[in-house]
């Protein structure tokens, strides 16, 4: 999933791709996809961009003489889960390309699009950056530093500090993967109480006998949990490509892939938090981990049990899950005041919740007819507006 780092590299992208070209006619959105329309029109503009945290403005600026006569126009993106930017010949469009700007004549027809296969992606128009979110860690450090500090009061701080890390109003651009490799370099357990290991941050000085330099090289060689919310960041930008990605193979990714040390790695531990993500680790979870579960450790491919060790010792089946999943089916609907909200900045919102299985209502099953399923064209993306983010 698109973080901090892959949204700051996707603008560093658009400026060089497009820096030298000149687009032109409408822009054009898929008709698949949810998102507003873009009223632009212009017969020649430039296009830039910025990010900040876990967001991405465009900007459409039109020539002097463009017909017709149009204002600057913004927009501002959020990636989901899988948004990225591409620039493309226009006849060979990627399939799941969103929003496509096309280039003007002369020369070969070229289409910056906005590409998201799963379309969790979304834009506003107005080019405003989406209201809570905090400074960013990457680009806005020192404001960054001090809206956490300022804050440790916040009852987000009660939380485990690997879930407060994906609080998009005090750490925005950190995602899952970043946390991970984050806690692990300063061997914090994720499910340490977030307040305990910030409090102490707040006395940190440096001594008054030390020289600048001297004071720059204490905080390389010893960095703390916010100074690393902007190193690790930095280092993906610094490492180019595409920053995360899963597809197998790409030689965009495997720099990347090279980089990690904790997430997903073989011999980690990972657990899911109160929010169903993934939190990878090694050694202790911490006090505050989910009760009743056990974290699963990966194996390297070389330890990794063959079929035939699998079938001749087959782990027997656990009476207490079956037991815990018959209670859980006896147990009445919640209320409405027990219903879990909806997504907010405290977590990572882009990330589709998945429905818990159950008994369907009714008695389809008795008559043997089942209702045909409807089949959305999209899904509405789950950043409402001024209440979530990435």
């Amino acid at each position: 999933m698109p973080e901090g780092p892959e949204l700051h590299l996707a603008s560093q992208f658009v400026n060089e791709a497009c820096g030298a070209l000149v687009f032109g006619g409408c822009v054009e959105k898929s008709s698949v996809s949810r998102n507003p329309e873009v009223p632009f029109e212009s017969s020649a503009y430039r296009i830039s961009a910025s990010a900040r945290g876990k967001e991405l403005r465009l900007i459409l600026s039109p020539l002097p003489g463009a017909h017709p006569p149009q204002e600057p126009l913004a927009l501002v993106f959020r990636f989901g889960m899988s948004g990225s930017f591409q620039l493309v010949p226009r006849e060979e469009l990627p399939r799941h390309a969103h929003l496509r700007f096309y280039t003007a004549p002369p020369g070969p027809q070229l289409a910056l699009c906005f590409v998201d296969v799963r379309r969790f992606g979304h834009w506003d128009l107005g080019g405003k950056w989406q209201p809570g979110r905090g400074p960013c860690v990457l680009q806005e450090y020192e404001q960054f530093r001090e809206n956490v500090l300022r804050n440790l009061a916040d009852k987000a701080f009660d939380r485990p500090i690997c879930e407060a890390l994906l609080d998009q109003r005090f750490f925005n651009g950190i995602g899952n993967y970043l946390r991970a490799e984050i806690l692990y370099r300063l061997k914090i357990p994720p499910f340490e109480k977030a307040r305990s290991v910030l409090e102490a941050l707040q006395q940190r000085r440096p001594s008054l006998k030390l020289t600048l330099s001297q004071k720059i090289k204490a905080k390389l060689q010893n960095p703390d949990l916010l100074e690393l919310c902007h190193s690790v960041p930095k280092e993906v930008v610094q490492l180019g490509g595409r920053g995360y990605g899963s597809e197998s193979g790409e030689e965009d990714f495997a720099a990347f892939r090279a980089w990690l040390r904790c997430y997903g790695m073989p011999g980690m531990s990972s657990l899911q938090d109160r929010h169903g993500r993934t939190i990878w680790f090694q050694g202790d979870p911490g006090p505050l981990a989910p009760k009743g579960r056990k974290s699963r450790k990966k194996k390297s491919k070389a330890t990794q049990p063959s079929p035939e060790d699998r079938v001749e010792d087959p782990s027997p089946p656990s009476k207490a899950l079956s037991r815990t999943r018959r209670a859980k089916r006896d147990l009445p609907e919640r209320t409405a005041t027990q219903r879990p909200e909806g997504p907010s900045l405290q977590q990572d919102p882009e990330v589709p919740t998945v429905p818990k299985k159950g008994r369907r209502k009714g008695r389809q099953a008795a008559s043997g007819h089942r209702r045909p399923r409807k089949v959305k064209a999209d899904t509405p993306s789950l950043d409402p507006e001024g209440t979530s983010a990435s």
